[in-house]
């Protein structure tokens, strides 16, 4: 069952579309990752999907309901997580849990998610005394509040260490396991490799791909990668014969010692690595510190994406210009 859809959604700044008619759908109980370089448009693409922000084009639906039309209805069975999220200091968790409950009808258990979450031992804590992970556990405690259907976590994990990263993942995945629709905004590919079922790719404000993890990636020409220094540089012959080898899409390398320590790259299929073995050999080349990867998610994505596309810089979606439009709809 689809539970959101997004058809010709538009976004327009300063006479700049900064979501320029992306469509996609999300299925009921799945992860659904929206990745893209800074500014591409994905965190304004959600608040439209969130009802923070007004399209100026395209339809959005969630569970059939608009999102600015029906906006009470959809903050019933939507929860979020921003990607800027910030409580007064001296707030403590307990009060941000049972002030956030407040503004529901028919709330989850606070005290049954703060144990859920691990939050249990940190009811009396301020808010300005907690952790980054701690913080987003407070933030995912309250986008569940409602007992939403639907959840979208924006930059979930952004400044976490390692233990910490981990840990959030394992609560997506508990949270997606107890039925609950994820929209998880990220540009780590790790985490869009292990939680997402399916991503959308946007550049420029719009969709380059909408596909699982698997899929991008066995898109890509070249789905294994093999790296090794040679014991002499191959000459212009074997160069040659390397870029021909079965299954062989690209090289990169001459081996030289005198042009950047002599690695030699090939981006090929398993046919690739057995061919090289066997030419290596007849030439009596051994393959130092041979290597051989799997193309990631990293790789597809940028493929997929142009990192000229965004400056990086704060308000290259256009956000900083609808900042009033989202503090007023919250």
């Amino acid at each position: 069952m689809t539970i959101i859809e997004v058809d010709g959604l538009r976004k327009v700044y300063d006479g700049r579309a900064v979501v320029d008619g992306v469509s996609f759908t999300v299925a009921e109980g799945e992860v659904f990752g929206v990745l893209g370089p800074n500014g591409a448009g994905k965190t304004t693409t959600v608040e439209c999907v969130s009802g923070l922000r007004v399209p100026d084009g395209g339809q959005v639906r969630v569970a059939g309901l608009d999102p600015v039309s029906q906006h009470q209805e959809v903050t019933e069975l939507l929860g979020v997580q921003l990607q800027s999220s910030e409580l007064q200091a001296k707030l403590t968790v307990r009060e941000a849990l049972e002030l956030h409950s407040a503004f529901y009808r028919r709330p989850a258990d606070w005290r049954a998610l703060a144990e859920r979450l691990g939050l249990t031992d940190r009811l009396k804590v301020r808010f300005g005394a907690l952790s980054g992970g701690q913080r987003q556990r407070l933030f995912i405690a309250l986008a569940l509040l409602g007992d939403p259907r639907v959840v979208v976590l924006d930059e979930l994990t952004t400044g976490l260490d390692p233990h910490a990263r981990r840990a959030t993942w394992e609560l997506v995945e508990e949270i997606r396991n107890g039925g609950v629709t994820v929209v998880l905004v990220t540009h780590v590919m790790e985490e869009a490799q292990r939680l997402c079922d399916r991503v959308a790719v946007i550049d420029r404000g719009r969709i380059t791909a909408v596909d699982s993890p698997a899929g991008l990636i066995r898109s890509r020409p070249g789905t294994v990668v093999i790296t090794f220094y040679p014991s002499r540089a191959p000459d212009a012959d074997e160069l040659t014969e390397l870029a021909a080898l079965p299954g062989t899409v690209g090289v990169s390398g001459t081996g030289r010692k005198d042009d950047g320590g002599g690695r030699i790259e090939l981006r090929g299929t398993d046919d690739t690595s057995h061919a090289l073995f066997s030419l290596l050999a007849r030439r009596q080349i051994t393959a130092g510190q041979l290597r051989i990867t799997e193309s990631t998610l990293d790789d597809a994505y940028l493929e997929l994406t142009d990192d000229q596309s965004a400056d990086g810089s704060p308000g290259a979606d256009g956000r900083n210009a609808g900042d009033k439009e989202t503090e007023a709809r919250r």
